[in-house]
């Protein structure tokens, strides 16, 4: 499973890389106007530190301007990720955009009927919004499962299955069992899979331990 951020927070993304766990960020016109600066500058310095996948996303919603958006999207670095919605123009600027070699993360999905019409349109990702599906009182992680069970009878689609709106550590869990290829996640549910209060006693013991040898490796 491969783990992407949904941030644009620079700092975060760094600390994140660090530890070697980032596979990619997404971003979305929401994100990006929390952190106040220019939208295609974000982008830029987010593609510069992280080698995966970066997606950046249109916001017109006509096919004309979205496809001008995206072509300009395509050009910030090699690894932006264009983000349309899963709209009629959304997957027709998918399908235009996977033609010229561009990775495509088709956004919005919220029924099994709408990842198929991504993997037939070419999509290199779709994403299910499992959380807000949970709001409306829907289980978003059974949307998972029957997307995940629809691919496996195509091996033609190759579309990756990432699993957006994650609130906290059991959807990642969930979708990992589920074999899903990604998860997006705010930084602080990425943090909160290393939590465990065992794990916080064991070292807690361990150090007091050895602080009673007097010892040190350095």
């Amino acid at each position: 499973m491969k783990f992407f951020v949904d941030t644009a927070d620079i700092i975060e993304i760094k600390d994140l890389a660090a530890t070697g766990l980032l596979d990619g960020v997404t971003t979305n016109p929401s994100i990006i106007a929390k952190s106040g600066r220019q939208f295609l500058d974000v982008i830029a310095e987010i593609c510069s530190i992280v080698a995966g996948s970066v997606s950046a996303e249109v916001a017109a919603t006509d096919y004309a301007t979205m496809i001008k958006e995206a072509k300009k999207l395509a050009t910030i670095a090699k690894n932006v990720t264009v983000k349309v919605p899963l709209t009629p123009a959304g997957l027709k600027v998918c399908k235009e955009m996977r033609s010229m070699g561009t990775t495509v993360n088709v956004t919005l999905c919220f029924s099994p009927a709408q990842a198929i019409l991504a993997a037939k349109a070419g999509a290199t990702y779709v994403s299910p919004f499992v959380g807000r599906l949970d709001d409306i009182g829907h289980d978003g992680m059974e949307l998972i499962a029957d997307i995940m069970n629809i691919y496996r009878q195509y091996p033609l689609f190759d579309t990756e299955v990432l699993v957006a709106s994650v609130r906290h550590p059991n959807h990642i869990i969930q979708a990992a069992r589920m074999g899903a290829d990604v998860v997006t996640c705010p930084p602080k549910t990425l943090w909160q899979l290393f939590d465990h209060p065992l794990t916080d006693k064991g070292l807690k013991a361990f150090t007091e331990d050895w602080a009673k040898t007097g010892q040190t490796i350095l």
